[in-house]
C-alpha cells in the first residue's frame, strides 16, 4: 500500500510540473551501486523537466550517516530498504518505495577454475583471497554475511571461516579510493588484491566491462542472495524531488535500470505495454 500511495502522489507531481517553466535543483543521494545507472537517470530528467539534478554515491550506510549529520539530501536512493527506513523512522520523510532488485555474484581473476556448484569450496580454500565490502558501511558487504550465514547452514563452520578470512576492500569510510575514473571492482581485481570478489552482479559486469578477462560466476541458488532497493523523499524536499522519485520509478527510469542489469520493479508487464 505504502508503495502505491507513494506512485500515486508522485504521479500528481509529475501532471503538475509537467508545464512548470521553473527550473530547480535537486540533491539526490545513491549507493554507489547505482552511479552508472542513476547517473543516466538523472541526464534523462533534467533533459525532460530542465531541473538540475546534484547527485552523490557511495556505500548507503555512510551515505545514511553523512545525512544524520546534516547533509542536504533531497532523495535517498539506497541498495537496501533498512538505511532509507532508518531515515524515515527519524521522521525525515516517508514513505520507502522499493524500486529495483540486485543479486549477488562472485568475480574471479580469469586464471581460476570455478564453477557455481563449486563455489563454496573455493571460498572456503585458505589459500583462496576473498574480497568483500564492508558490512554496515555498505549493504553489499552484509549481503555478503547473509551469503555466509546461508553457508554455514550447508557445512558447519563455513560462516566462522569465512567471516574471518574475509577482506574488506571496498566500501568502508578508510576504504582505499579507486583511481578517478576506474571502476572500483576492476580495479581491485586488476591489481590482483583479491582472487574471488563478492559483490552485486551489476558491479561485477561494469568490472568486467573494464577488465575484460574477469569471470563472472553466478551464486548457486542455495547461497543465493538477493538485494531490495529503496528510494525516500525527504520531508521539505522542493516539488521537483517528487518528480525526480517518480521519474526513477516510471518507465523512463525502470528502462535505464533494467539496462545496466537490475530488476526493475515497476516495470509493467509485456502485456499490458
Amino acid at each position: 500500500m505504502r508503495r502505491i500511495n507513494f506512485c500515486s502522489l508522485s504521479f500528481v507531481v509529475f501532471l503538475t510540473l509537467s508545464g512548470s517553466s521553473r527550473a530547480e535543483q535537486v540533491i539526490l543521494y545513491a549507493a554507489g551501486s547505482l552511479k552508472a545507472a542513476l547517473g543516466d537517470v538523472a541526464i534523462a530528467y533534467e533533459k525532460a523537466t530542465g531541473n538540475s539534478v546534484k547527485t552523490a554515491f557511495g556505500p548507503s550506510g555512510l551515505m545514511r550517516q553523512r545525512i544524520e549529520k546534516g547533509e542536504v539530501a533531497h532523495v535517498f536512493a539506497s541498495a537496501n530498504m533498512k538505511h532509507p527506513r532508518t531515515l524515515a523512522n527519524q521522521g525525515r520523510g516517508r514513505p520507502v518505495a522499493l524500486f529495483a532488485r540486485n543479486r549477488l555474484c562472485a568475480i574471479t581473476q580469469p586464471d581460476m577454475e570455478v564453477s557455481s556448484a563449486g563455489l563454496l569450496d573455493v571460498l572456503l580454500d585458505p589459500d583462496i583471497r576473498v574480497g568483500t565490502s564492508t558490512p554496515k558501511a555498505d549493504p553489499s558487504g552484509d549481503y555478503a554475511w547473509e551469503l555466509f550465514g546461508k553457508a554455514e547452514k550447508l557445512q558447519a563452520g563455513s560462516f566462522q571461516v569465512l567471516s574471518e578470512k574475509a577482506l574488506k576492500l571496498t566500501g568502508g569510510p578508510d576504504s582505499p579510493k579507486a583511481p578517478e575514473g576506474r571502476n572500483k571492482y576492476g580495479w581491485v581485481m586488476g591489481d590482483k588484491k583479491a582472487d574471488v570478489f563478492l559483490t552485486y552482479c551489476t558491479n561485477a559486469a561494469l568490472a568486467r566491462g573494464e577488465v575484460p578477462n574477469l569471470r563472472i560466476i553466478p551464486i548457486p541458488p542455495e547461497l543465493s542472495v538477493g538485494a531490495d532497493y529503496g528510494l525516500m523523499v525527504f520531508d521539505g524536499a522542493p516539488i521537483p524531488a517528487w518528480q525526480l522519485a517518480m521519474f526513477i520509478l516510471a518507465p523512463e527510469g525502470q528502462n535505464i535500470l533494467a539496462k545496466y542489469g537490475f530488476t526493475a520493479e515497476a516495470l509493467p508487464n509485456k502485456q499490458s505495454r
